[in-house]
């Protein structure tokens, strides 16, 4: 960098008035400075495009990166279904060689399982329930009417 401290652009000033004159000086200055700012945007702009390459660069390998993972993916699906697709084939040549009562033998029947899906089951042990008076079993509207209906005096 170039050493200019105060003294030297006070020397530099004096000359250039003694040179140029009183009348064109501030016409020159503030040509001086309308050019040293394109000179700094120029420079800006280039440095700017020159991060915006090395980013474009490192986008690049990041992206052949991916790629090779994706293809390294790929071929390890593939090979584990040419595996799973040898032992199905070998399976259903098994079964096919097989009787039928063999196979209907070996699959288990359905079984309901018997639930009573009106009735909330949860957590709460039924003695809880009970003693709380939470409610175990679902009544219709009409049950419900006739449990809370108050009874004929005789």
């Amino acid at each position: 960098m170039i050493d200019i401290g105060v003294t030297k652009l006070a020397i530099i000033g004096g000359i250039a008035l003694i040179v140029i004159g009183p009348e064109k000086l501030p016409g020159l200055a503030k040509t001086v400075g309308t050019l040293l700012g394109r000179a700094r945007r120029y420079v800006a702009d280039v440095k700017a495009e020159v991060n915006r390459s090395m980013e474009l660069d490192e986008l690049k390998k990041m992206k052949d990166t991916v790629e090779s993972a994706a293809r390294d993916v790929e071929n390890s699906i593939q090979t584990s279904s040419s595996d799973f697709e040898k032992s199905w084939a070998e399976t259903t040549s098994m079964v096919s060689n097989t009787s039928a009562t063999d196979v209907h033998a070996s699959v288990p029947q359905y079984k309901h399982p018997k639930k009573k899906w009106r009735i909330k089951q949860g957590a709460t042990p039924s003695w809880y329930k009970a003693r709380t008076g939470t409610r175990t079993r679902a009544l219709s509207g009409a049950a419900r009417v006739a449990r809370f209906r108050p009874q004929k005096l005789s």
